[in-house]
């Protein structure tokens, strides 16, 4: 699924605590809940937080000073990143030098950081591929992992012409989609 370079079995917790940071992609549908649903399903235990607000970019969090406060408390197992699809230039920039400055504070509180790789909108879709690509790039250039979830998306679309993981917006996911996203999140824990 695209994660690697850190084994599971070496965590000897009964139960795994995952801080999500991000906006309204994250906050939509109430992903973390569906990714704790998720691994119950699965016999998984895990709690999650959530830190998502509207149109915040990974500097607009790194501003306001409250993911240092709840990273530095020690307490996530995974920090997982996202911001808006960052398929041009700035949100590029945005991904590798914030996502460097968040993964220097994971380091420091024995947290993995993991980057929520995103969707293009369909108005956008043409930009797919750099949002795939500045997530792979920033992740690898950070010594982070990344969740695909953008990826699988666009195969999916690509392969059935079938939208429906987005929402009535053409960029918010449905339900669907915040359910496929929190399987596919699933699925990268598992393989953790």
């Amino acid at each position: 699924m695209g994660l690697s370079n850190y084994d599971l079995a070496s965590a000897s917790k009964d139960s795994l605590n995952i801080l999500f940071i991000g906006n309204s992609l994250t906050y939509t549908n109430n992903l973390p809940q569906l990714v704790e649903q998720e691994c119950q399903r699965r016999n998984m235990v895990i709690s999650s937080e959530m830190v998502a607000l509207p149109n915040y970019a990974l500097l607009d969090h790194w501003r306001d000073g409250q993911i240092q406060k709840m990273i530095r408390k020690g307490k996530f197992d995974y920090v997982f990143i996202q911001q808006g699809p960052s398929s041009q230039a700035w949100g590029r920039e945005v991904l590798l030098e914030y996502g460097k400055k968040i993964r220097k504070l994971c380091d420091k509180h024995d947290s993995e950081l993991i980057y929520l790789m995103v969707w293009a909108s369909r108005t956008y879709y043409h930009t797919f591929d750099g949002v795939i690509k500045n997530h792979e790039d920033a992740a690898r250039i950070n010594g982070a992992l990344v969740c695909p979830v953008g990826k699988v998306w666009k195969s999916h679309f690509d392969a059935t012409e079938d939208f429906s993981y987005y929402g009535a917006d053409g960029f918010h996911p449905s339900m669907e989609g915040s359910l496929k996203a929190a399987e596919l999140i699933v699925d990268c824990l598992g393989e953790l």
